[in-house]
């Protein structure tokens, strides 16, 4: 019998690989350190990317926001050099649009509680600058766009710095636009000669004609436009339009302060009052079959020679718009379930609301001739405003309100929260600046002088929307004349030729968007 071969390890070889398993073992763990260091950097760069793409979202569209309220689109052409005011160099003075972008980031903390640097810029035509005021000769005024772009550097990463110094470093870009449809097939982002409809979601049922009411000053004996004046027998020049019907473009451009309106629309101050004969019930019979601006019923004032009325100069006035063809939301306690006091005081958003497109090609929208405003529409601003006397229109009694009062001196115009604003149960207090309200309102503006539009008491007639007011509500009376500040137009043709694409839809007639950056 052979003698097995021994397959033992000679005990000197042995010796020599003492150590090696935990040289293996030191080695595997540094490279699973490194990989769970270098997963950590990767998620934290990635965490920071989405933070820094958040924050300059927000900034974008709160710059925006300042941007649509503060009726520069209606200034297309910075005829009264307030555009600094909004988006001019963030000096402490100026640049509203630009020092809230940049408040909004500082709100956004990206990665170990530091703020991203933002850059503020705003474009148009493919022409960029920090200062808005350097693209006054280009389309930026039709539909202004904001670009915010962050930057976050050394944020506390591990491995990753061995790819360099920008290898713990992120960026962000963000990019929104103002859209106005006003003239925007001529100048502005969209291509020559068309125009993309609004389609606002929350609209107040007060379709008024295509009329400025403060077209020229009032003559020396006081009459308005549209006017006859008793004293020198003569008849005052027709009311210019708000908006022209072949390209949506503002006929009236500019900002104006004092309640005036001489140096544009923005800031005009004007009471809008029902176009319906006093009858306190049953249909809304007109009080003019072709809508006139500051109609005049021969006693100075809308509702019979009662001199506790408010006067009806300037005015424009309003029919009763199509509602209920959609539930209305957010309607306050106070409602009293009449449905055009409930579209007054909730948000009313039929589809019908559409800019520029007429009955002729599949329009929906009306005016409701057989309900009567007047009593809806007191009761109804006085709820939604929180106004809380009605037979005071001269003063706040709740509501918020613009200082001065109905006559704001200074642009930007500054809004503040009334004794009554809900907020002031959360800490604010009254007469506290604020960017928001209920008394901001948008109503549709109709070609009344369209051949087709036949209006008659007690029918529902169709008509072409051709534009948007955006008012701020002053007060209200117990007829139902309603007070308002301008703070924006947008307009569109009533030509279905320039009209191409979906509506865009927001709760704003300038509504806000984050778009693909130019």
């Amino acid at each position: 019998m052979k003698t097995p071969i021994s397959s033992r390890v000679p005990l000197s070889r042995r010796h020599g690989e003492r150590g090696v398993t935990i040289v293996l073992v030191a080695l595997a763990m540094v490279a699973i350190i490194a990989m769970a260091a270098l997963s950590i950097d990767v998620i934290t760069l990635y965490l920071a990317k989405q933070e820094a793409q958040r924050s300059a979202d927000a900034a974008a569209l709160a710059a925006a926001k300042v941007i649509s309220l503060s009726g520069l689109t209606g200034d297309p052409r910075n005829v009264t050099s307030n555009w600094a005011l909004i988006c001019g160099p963030d000096d402490g003075t100026n640049g509203v649009a630009t020092r809230t972008a940049k408040a909004v980031v500082n709100q956004n903390l990206v990665a170990n509680g530091s703020a991203a640097t933002p850059t503020v810029t705003y474009s148009s035509g493919g022409t960029s600058s920090s200062d808005c005021t350097a693209l006054s000769s280009t389309g930026f005024g039709v539909n202004p766009i904001v670009t915010v772009q962050l930057n976050r550097t050394n944020l506390p990463t591990f491995f990753s710095r061995i790819w360099g110094p920008r290898s713990n470093s992120i960026s962000a870009t963000a990019t929104a636009e103002v859209f106005n449809p006003s003239n925007s097939g001529n100048s502005g982002s969209q291509p020559t000669g068309t125009i993309i409809p609004v389609q606002p979601r929350c609209v107040k049922p007060w379709v008024v004609p295509n009329q400025d009411p403060w077209t020229t000053a009032p003559n020396r004996h006081g009459y308005f436009c549209g006017q006859h004046d008793p004293i020198d027998r003569v008849d005052m020049p027709s009311c210019n339009p708000l908006v022209s019907t072949t390209d949506g473009s503002i006929q009236h451009p500019g900002i104006s302060v004092n309640g005036g309106g001489l140096s544009g629309v923005i800031g005009e101050t004007f009471w809008l009052s029902p176009d319906c004969r006093w009858t306190a019930t049953g249909n809304c019979t007109l009080r003019e079959s072709t809508p006139q601006a500051n109609f005049n019923n021969g006693s100075g004032f809308m509702k019979g020679a009662d001199p506790g009325n408010p006067p009806n100069y300037p005015n424009l006035v309003f029919a009763p718009g199509q509602v209920g063809v959609t539930p209305v939301i957010g309607v306050p306690s106070c409602t009293n379930g009449n449905e055009f006091e409930e579209a007054i005081e909730g948000c009313d958003q039929p589809t019908n609301y559409t800019c520029g497109v007429s009955p002729d090609n599949g329009g929906t929208n009306a005016i409701d001739l057989s309900r009567y405003p007047d009593t809806p529409t007191s009761n109804g601003v006085a709820c939604l405003i929180h106004q809380s006397d009605v037979g005071n229109w001269t003063s706040a009694s709740g509501q918020d309100f613009l200082s001065p009062f109905a006559q704001p001196s200074t642009y930007p115009f500054q809004m503040s929260a009334g004794s009554s604003n809900p907020l002031l149960t959360a800490g604010l207090s009254s007469g506290t600046p604020v960017s928001v309200s209920p008394s901001i309102v948008s109503l549709p503006i109709y070609d009344e002088k369209d051949p087709g539009v036949n209006l008659q008491s007690g029918r529902m007639s169709q008509v072409t929307f051709v534009g948007f007011l955006q008012v701020f509500i002053n007060s209200v009376d117990q007829f139902g004349n309603v007070n308002v500040t301008v703070l924006n137009v947008s307009g569109c043709s009533n030509g279905q030729s320039s009209l191409v694409g979906t509506p865009v839809v927001a709760n704003s007639p300038v509504p806000i968007r984050l778009i693909t950056p130019p």
